[in-house]
């Protein structure tokens, strides 16, 4: 008989999905991330917190938590302790020391970053953009971008577009097809907003025969074969050469790590978080 998973109390007084994106990143260190996460959102009452902390202590949980209410947080951390379960407090420590260095204290007000304010429609709008122009559709979008990708198929631009947009930049991809003149990115005045993303050929024939079988097709076709493969990324590469932009390999990288690559160049790294 197996031994039981962990269990991870999340408990918040807004949405509770930071606390829960932190939880699942550190247990993806430990034996392939399993574990039993029950979220507890929109706390406001103490007889939430002391129920959930009964709970806690009958399944020998952890309790995470993302409560910025003094009277809240406060009546969980002297709770938890009197019954032994042991707490993470996520929000605290980050706060605390923002408050030192900007020198005020927080507004303590639950949900504030889910606040539907103008950084938030900016980011809706660089979603829409990045739909919009994903894939070369209408060369005008190459012109309104923040960023343009350049690359062969299944170097990833269009997730990538889509995690920079939510980062509130607008975002046109552009795939590179040796059939296809590249004059509209070759061009593009603005050249120092375009960014090639390469891949190592063994990785993408691996990623291209994957796709294929999702379709429903067989692996040997032109599109995974070596050959044509190959005759790609020379041609893409050819194409950044002309353009003298940036090249990330992204054979064994994550899309957060290109995009923060991507952001690091651009020298905007402190603006979108």
């Amino acid at each position: 008989m197996s031994d039981p998973l962990p269990v991870v109390y999340v408990v918040s007084d807004s949405a509770g999905e930071t606390a829960e994106a932190v939880v699942r990143a550190a247990a993806s260190q430990f034996n392939h991330g399993r574990l039993v996460l029950r979220r507890v959102a929109n706390v406001h009452e103490l007889s939430v917190i002391e129920d959930t902390l009964l709970r806690a202590v009958e399944e020998g949980a952890v309790v995470a938590f993302t409560i910025v209410v003094s009277q809240l947080k406060e009546y969980l951390r002297t709770r938890a302790e009197q019954l032994g379960i042991s707490t993470v407090d996520i929000l605290s420590p980050m706060m605390c020391a923002l408050e030192t260095v900007i020198g005020q204290p927080p507004y303590a007000k639950p949900g504030l970053v889910h606040q539907l304010d103008a950084e938030y429609f900016r980011r809706i709008e660089a979603i829409e953009f990045a739909v919009k122009y994903d894939d070369g559709r209408e060369a005008r979008g190459l012109h309104q971008a923040d960023v343009v990708l350049v690359g062969v198929s299944r170097t990833s631009k269009t997730p990538l577009s889509i995690y920079l947009a939510h980062k509130g930049l607008k975002v046109a991809n552009v795939p590179l097809v040796p059939e296809v003149n590249p004059s509209a990115i070759v061009n593009l005045p603005a050249k120092e907003k375009i960014f090639g993303l390469t891949i190592r050929p063994d990785k993408l024939a691996l990623v291209r025969q994957e796709r294929l079988k999702m379709m429903g097709l067989g692996v040997e076709a032109s599109y995974a074969s070596y050959e044509r493969i190959l005759d790609e990324l020379e041609f893409a590469e050819s194409v950044m050469k002309r353009l003298n932009c940036p090249v990330v390999d992204v054979s064994d990288k994550a899309v957060e790590e290109t995009a923060a690559i991507i952001l690091e160049w651009m020298g905007r790294g402190e603006r979108y978080l």
